[in-house]
């Protein structure tokens, strides 16, 4: 709750600082009340005492006897005297002392029963005998019958006996009394304290969940927005500062909304009209493409100019019925009218075909196909025709962007999830060039020459494709060391995906190039010879050993190019090489 709720947070800080506050004055209101408690008591003890040494004194002055006997009814006379004038004192001990001349009679030190032998110190006693005729005191603990200790002073101070000499007049007050007020202080203030503690915590708990009332109302109103109830708007009251948000939250709203609404006219508009221009342009394109085609299959009989011409209509006629293609499905992703035929496919032979029906793309670029594959046979649930629309687009773009090195087609597979990677060693792109790749209508660099499409529509239905499959389509990229894209699909429909089979960081990463060993039969670079002069043994599955297969078009020891195969016979899709 600390991290998420800011009333909890607050009332707890306010709840600590009171108490550490409270806890300080508590402290210092204590130790001065306890001070002031003592010290009172103290001095009231002090007076009595002195008011029952002088009494006890002026009764030993009055005697004048002379013999043991008389002397010592006279001590008792006088002690009666001074406990008269100390009514708080709770004993007493009297005590001949050591530095007294001897007398003609002498009296035995006696105490009271409330006084044991060894409550009055010989520090204390030597103390009085240095300054005779001073008061002195000091803090003792009081054993009771009951076994209770209780906090105590001695008073103590010299009287002078007649014929006697010098004797040391103790007398003992319990301080209970002030404990007991010092406690009962205590007590009221600790439980004073806790219910101001309390007290401050839910004034501030109330305070804080009024204040924060609102601004819960404005993140819930927040969200709901977000989730695309624009109607939403925050309840406004009063003219206070919550009100002025509220007021200018609403206004930020309705703005929002009228943007929002625009932006969804010209979008179903847009799309209208992509539609209906795709659509409107297939019935003329049909008649240009069948007019074109017959103009092209007679090229060899018009003039070089012209045939020239014938070619490069057919070529960007094939080109338009493509770009078209890409926008019909675009827009049918946007109307939501797509569907999924999914059932049990080979992702392996998949990229087996994507593969071989690119191969001479890739051979005019000088650059190689290697696929490499855990098992000569991945089966999953998807949608044939989009995922391979999908791994073609991967690998045309790896081609396009290759730099004529080889590029590298990954499958594997796991419990839940089957993936495909394409890695080429070409160019790459910068971060912000990643965070448009999938961008309608955009390519990284406009300015290069393409070698096929280029509608800058490819990726971006990729992308629909991949999520259409609750699968995804991700990239990996550096610039010039090229890149390496990662479609993920569930192996089963409404199977979630754990994890992907493939790491999108390539293992190569950093690399300039494909490596592999030389039994690995690695490309070499295309000759110069046309393709068309040369007929293609195209590359097939080859088993590396510990489950692993690698599918690349190895290269004529002659020629440095394809190998040629005389018979043209191509061998078995799954066939070792």
């Amino acid at each position: 709750m600390w991290s998420t709720s800011l009333p909890f947070r607050t009332t707890l800080i306010a709840v600590v600082l009171t108490t550490a506050t409270v806890v300080i004055v508590a402290i210092v209101m204590g130790n001065t009340i306890a001070r002031d408690l003592d010290a009172s008591r103290t001095n009231q003890a002090l007076q009595e005492a002195d008011h029952a040494v002088s009494s006890a004194q002026a009764t030993f002055d009055q005697g004048l006897e002379t013999d043991e006997l008389a002397i010592t009814a006279l001590r008792k006379e006088a002690l009666d005297a001074a406990i008269a004038r100390a009514p708080n004192a709770s004993g007493y001990a009297f005590y001949r002392a050591e530095s007294s001349s001897a007398g003609s009679a002498a009296l035995q030190d006696i105490a009271s029963a409330d006084v044991p032998p060894g409550l009055v110190s010989d520090a204390m006693r030597t103390a009085l005998q240095e300054d005779p005729g001073t008061v002195v005191y000091q803090s003792v603990a009081l054993e009771r019958e009951d076994g209770r200790v209780e906090p105590g002073l001695v008073v103590g101070s010299t009287v002078s006996v007649p014929s006697a000499g010098t004797y040391e007049l103790y007398l003992v007050y319990s301080m209970q009394p002030s404990q007991d007020t010092l406690d009962f202080v205590q007590r009221t203030l600790t439980i004073s304290m806790a219910i101001l503690v309390l007290m401050v915590g839910a004034i501030v708990g109330g305070i804080m969940r009024a204040v924060i009332r609102p601004i819960r109302v404005a993140a819930r109103t927040s969200r709901r927005l977000a989730s695309g109830h624009l109607e939403e708007r925050i309840p406004e009251r009063g003219n206070d500062d919550i009100g002025t948000l509220a007021r200018s939250f609403n206004d930020m709203a309705d703005n929002l909304q009228r943007q929002i609404e625009q932006l969804e006219d010209l979008s179903k508009v847009q799309q209208r009209f992509v539609s209906d221009v795709s659509h409107e342009l297939r019935t003329p394109l049909t008649t240009i493409r069948l007019a074109a085609g017959i103009v092209y299959t007679r090229k060899d009989d018009l003039d070089p100019t012209v045939a020239r011409s014938a070619e490069l209509l057919q070529d960007q006629i094939a080109r338009f019925e493509l770009l078209l293609a890409d926008l019909l499905e675009i827009s049918r992703y946007d109307a939501g009218a797509v569907q999924l035929l999914r059932k049990p496919n080979d992702l392996t032979h998949l990229a087996e075909d994507v593969i071989e029906t690119m191969t001479q793309v890739a051979a005019e670029q000088g650059e190689a196909l290697i696929l490499r594959a855990t098992s000569a046979s991945i089966e999953a649930e998807f949608d044939e025709r989009r995922v391979n629309r999908v791994v073609r687009n991967l690998v045309a773009n790896a081609i396009e962007h290759g730099e004529g090195k080889p590029i590298v087609v990954s499958v594997d597979a796991n419990a839940t999830a089957v993936a495909i990677s394409v890695r080429d060693y070409g160019v790459g792109m910068t971060d912000e060039q990643q965070s448009q790749v999938f961008s309608r209508f955009w390519r990284a660099d406009p300015s290069r020459k393409r070698t096929m499409g280029g509608s800058g529509l490819g990726l971006a239905i990729s992308q629909e494709d991949a999520q259409l499959h609750n699968g995804r389509l991700e990239l990996w990229s550096v610039p010039e060391l090229g890149s390496n894209f990662r479609l993920t699909l569930p192996r089963h429909v409404d199977e979630q995906i754990v994890s992907s089979p493939l790491p999108l960081v390539p293992e190569d990463a950093g690399a300039h190039t494909y490596t592999a060993d030389a039994s690995e039969g690695l490309v070499n670079p295309f000759d110069d010879q046309g393709m068309e002069t040369q007929p293609i043994d195209l590359p097939m599955l080859g088993d590396l050993g510990e489950g692993r297969w690698e599918y690349r078009a190895e290269t004529d020891p002659d020629t440095g190019g394809f190998p040629i195969d005389s018979s043209g016979a191509k061998p078995a899709k799954g066939e070792e090489k």
